[in-house]
């Protein structure tokens, strides 16, 4: 239905304004433009009737409009100020815009303690975020902000550092008031950088004014925050989850202690493991949480047909990664550029200059604070020079998850939906256990897509089953490992 207009153009509304086009579009709304002050949202009456009962909006500020034998409902909004979907809202213009978008988030929630603010409709003109409970996973509102503030870059406020990066035309201390506005907690980095970026005007003129006590800055912060207040989890995988921790973090946040004791840095890491493993979503997680600026080298970012060019590129990674440490670089499928040297498949001096490139550059890239993380499938084709200690300490096989990790996944994909309570969890565990991560993601999204299509309002078995039945066959279950692996020849 939400593909259809619900109004054509040229339909005259209440106030005498004309329908021109329509903007946006939901399952049960749709935005439209129209000829006179107002754009206008209109909506289902059940949806309508459910803002009204949680209390976002007060059914008098909704009007009554009929097409053939659709009733619906709408609400008009000046266009002076923001009617969108958050889900495909632009930049702010303005420091006011992203405190108005803020403020309208904090407002909101206090409204639904459940609702998932990312399918909502942004109502500047109230204040206010109208959710649309639609079957999709919930997101945390941190992100559903910093997703705003970036224009569509999914980023939780709590990595502060990279959003700065990404908001370059707001001075940090801007950002952290914005973040404060919603009522987040800044992270201990926030006050550092915002005292070493000078505030700037605005890029267009305030549309809205906001109450000053409302956006209150916050003192700044100390840049340095106990050990045990920095967690980092990996649900489902315990034992990565500790090698991170104790290799990586405890290393990274306190430095002083291993310093005394010779350990400057954390040494790099190779991830190896079957395609699905989870390698890559470990490494998201963790580059997360360190919150660094992060750098990839990949086939498709550094790839070249032309002799030397590759190596070129990969040099100049290495280059902005040490410009701005300490931070990270992620080399992906690193078979591509570092197989063995001695192999048939090598390109001649094409391959051994990209080998020696890495080989020359990744001690030098440690000890200028890089953290290298690099994943692989193909681990026995590697250079062995690559994996000697120095370069790559170490070699962790990932295998496929077991039936602990499985349910831990599943159960968190499952406790962001509704769903019926006579679900059988142990057929899906016993369907995925084995598969890949991503499977188990799929199945749980296929089946919401299943139990929406047929208008349902919660997850029910049949679409699990049919979700289930849609995963190809023939995969093998293989076991899950986890440890060093070292050839020493």
């Amino acid at each position: 239905m939400a593909k259809d207009l619900w109004l054509p153009k040229g339909y005259e509304l209440p106030d005498g304004s004309k329908i021109r086009s329509l903007l946006y579009s939901g399952d049960e709304w749709q935005i439209f433009d129209t000829n006179g002050s107002n754009n206008i949202l209109l909506t289902l009456p059940e949806l309508a009737r459910k803002w009204n009962e949680c209390g976002f909006l007060d059914e008098s500020v909704f009007g009554d409009v009929s097409f053939g034998a659709e009733a619906l409902q709408s609400l008009s909004s000046h266009k002076k100020y923001t009617l969108t979907p958050v889900e495909n809202g632009k930049s702010p213009e303005s420091k006011v815009d992203a405190l108005a978008f803020a403020f309208a988030l904090k407002e909101s929630r206090k409204l639904s303690e459940d609702a998932s603010f990312h399918d909502a409709v942004y109502v500047e003109q109230y204040s206010r975020l109208l959710p649309a409970w639609t079957l999709t996973p919930h997101v945390d509102d941190e992100v559903v902000l910093g997703t705003w503030i970036t224009g569509g870059v999914v980023i939780s406020t709590e990595s502060f550092r990279r959003l700065t990066k990404l908001t370059g035309w707001m001075p940090a201390g801007d950002l952290a008031e914005i973040i404060k506005a919603a009522g987040f907690t800044l992270p201990a980095n926030a006050g550092l950088l915002a005292k070493c970026k000078p505030s700037s005007q605005p890029k267009t003129e305030a549309k809205t004014t906001i109450a000053k006590e409302a956006f209150e800055p916050e003192q700044p912060q100390s840049s340095e925050e106990p050990a045990e207040a920095k967690v980092f989890t990996l649900p489902g995988r315990p034992q990565l989850e500790e090698f991170f921790n104790e290799h990586v973090i405890d290393i990274i946040f306190n430095a002083e202690k291993y310093q005394v004791l010779g350990i400057d840095f954390p040494s790099a890491i190779v991830l190896h493991g079957p395609p699905g493993c989870g390698k890559t979503f470990a490494v998201e997680r963790l580059v997360e949480f360190i919150d660094w600026p992060s750098y990839s080298i990949d086939s498709n970012s550094v790839g070249s047909p032309y002799i030397h060019e590759t190596s070129k590129k990969i040099s100049e990674v290495f280059d902005k990664a040490i410009d701005g440490a300490p931070s990270v670089i992620v080399i992906d499928e690193m078979e591509s550029f570092l197989s063995d040297r001695r192999s048939g498949s090598s390109s001649g001096l094409h391959h051994v200059e990209e080998v020696a490139e890495f080989l020359r550059r990744i001690p030098e890239a440690i000890k200028n604070k890089v953290l290298i993380i690099a994943m692989t499938n193909l681990i026995e084709m590697i250079d062995p020079a690559i994996l000697r200690r120095g370069r790559f300490d170490h070699i962790i096989e990932v295998g496929m998850p077991s039936r602990e990790e499985v349910a831990s996944l599943v159960d968190s994909l499952l406790s962001k939906l509704p769903k019926a309570d006579d679900l059988n969890v142990d057929k899906i565990l016993n369907a995925l256990t084995g598969k890949a991560l991503s499977d188990s993601a799929f199945v749980i999204r296929e089946a919401a897509r299943l139990a929406a299509k047929a208008s349902k309002t919660e997850l029910d078995q049949e679409s699990i089953d049919a979700a289930l039945n849609s995963l190809p066959k023939d995969q093998e279950k293989k076991s899950r490992r986890i440890g060093f692996v070292r050839d020493d020849k």
